[in-house]
């Protein structure tokens, strides 16, 4: 018997390489390769993704395209999902999400640049203008201001796998462009969507600091940067905001202003801290005496810290005592701790004026410690009776 003899060819075995044949000429002509086609899962296996893509029978994808960061199926069945066609083998059509090796891959990056699709790359090195971006195995290029939001150290981005939109496809692959950026803002102005129903001001929030200015914080809260202003940091006076804020750490605090129109949004971390004038009038009495520390200086005086958030005046006519100064700094400098007589308190407006305590200067509580003090050996109110008593004996 002829081996090579069609004749000689067992009818079933003839009959599946047609159908095959058959299978794989109608999927050819169905799809193209680098086609991008929307398709819903029907079932998930360990190694392949199958999808119902309407044709004949069904295609797959490579389940290691759809592992999220923790490793698991980022995806269950009845989800759709946007695939490109790689090849037809055996009846079954090959899908692919990413860019792949070869020549298709010429063909996938044209569908997404036509379509506007998503695609991963990863980023090489930084040169000249922006960063060297490999796309499946072709080279491109994302510059500078189309790489994320906000402007951060090149270095960040070296060596990750980010996504990004083909914005100029020239010289038939030749010249790639991307930007990373686009999907950015579109995925925050999503976000804003969201958070313009759930946010309210004064509401009570939690974030990451993200970055540490002079002037203020600016904090992650749930993909959005709201704004901390250095004197909403606390009721103290904050000289240096690095003493108070970093960046990492997270942070809770009132929702002061939201201006969606600006996309802005500020925070009071101080609004969770008690406000001390509120119990001023019970804590601090006229005429008594304290212990605080010059935090600034005017023409007209100096203030003094009494706590945090809760400071004094002292006029410049307290400072120079007998003598006509013409700046406290002539007597006092920042910094300077000293002690001080609660003058008067006005809790309405948010004052307390105060005086200098001389060394001279009694208080009645002063004299009053004076008069009963026992252990004054000079101070006898029977003195003279005694003095005479003696005499007489």
């Amino acid at each position: 018997m002829n081996q090579n003899d069609p004749n000689n060819v067992k009818p079933e075995e003839n009959f599946a390489d047609m159908m095959n044949e058959s299978l794989n000429d109608i999927n050819n002509d169905f799809f193209e390769p680098g086609q991008l086609v929307s398709a819903q899962i029907v079932k998930i296996t360990t190694e392949w993704i199958f999808i119902n893509i309407g044709a004949k029978s069904e295609g797959y994808v490579d389940a290691t395209e759809l592992l999220n960061e923790g490793g698991d199926v980022s995806v269950k069945e009845g989800d759709t999902i946007k695939v490109y066609f790689l090849k037809s083998q055996e009846g079954e059509l090959h899908f692919t999400t990413k860019i792949t090796e070869g020549k298709i891959a010429k063909k996938i990056l044209q569908t997404a640049y036509d379509s506007g699709e998503i695609v991963e790359g990863y980023v090489n090195k930084e040169i000249k203008g922006g960063f060297e971006v490999t796309v499946g195995n072709m080279r491109a290029f994302c510059p500078y201001s189309q790489m994320g939001i906000e402007r951060e150290s090149p270095e960040i981005y070296i060596g990750q796998t980010l996504q990004f939109k083909v914005t100029d496809l020239e010289e038939n692959g030749r010249n790639i462009i991307l930007s990373n950026r686009v999907i950015l803002e579109k995925e925050r102005r999503a976000k804003i969507e969201v958070m313009q129903n759930e946010l309210k001001e004064g509401m009570k929030i939690k974030g990451t600091v993200k970055s540490v200015q002079d002037f203020g914080a600016f904090v992650d809260i749930g993909g959005f940067q709201a704004l901390i202003p250095i004197s909403e940091i606390s009721r103290g006076r904050v000289e240096n905001i690095k003493d108070y804020l970093k960046k990492g750490q997270e942070v809770e605090a009132v929702i002061l202003n939201i201006d969606w129109n600006k996309e802005k949004i500020s925070l009071s971390m101080k609004e969770l801290i008690a406000d001390p004038w509120e119990a001023v009038n019970t804590k601090y009495k006229e005429g008594s005496i304290y212990t605080g520390k010059i935090v600034r200086l005017t023409n007209f005086g100096a203030f003094v810290t009494l706590e945090p958030g809760l400071d004094g005046l002292i006029h410049i006519s307290e400072l120079g005592g007998n003598t006509r100064i013409k700046h406290p700094r002539e007597v006092v400098k920042e910094g300077d701790s000293l002690e001080v007589i609660v003058d008067k308190i006005d809790s309405e407006k948010k004052r307390i004026s105060l005086k200098l305590l001389r060394p001279t200067e009694e208080t009645e509580q002063d004299s009053f410690e004076k008069f009963t003090d026992k252990k004054d050996s000079t101070y006898n109110p029977f003195g003279n009776l005694g003095d005479l008593l003696k005499k007489k004996e």
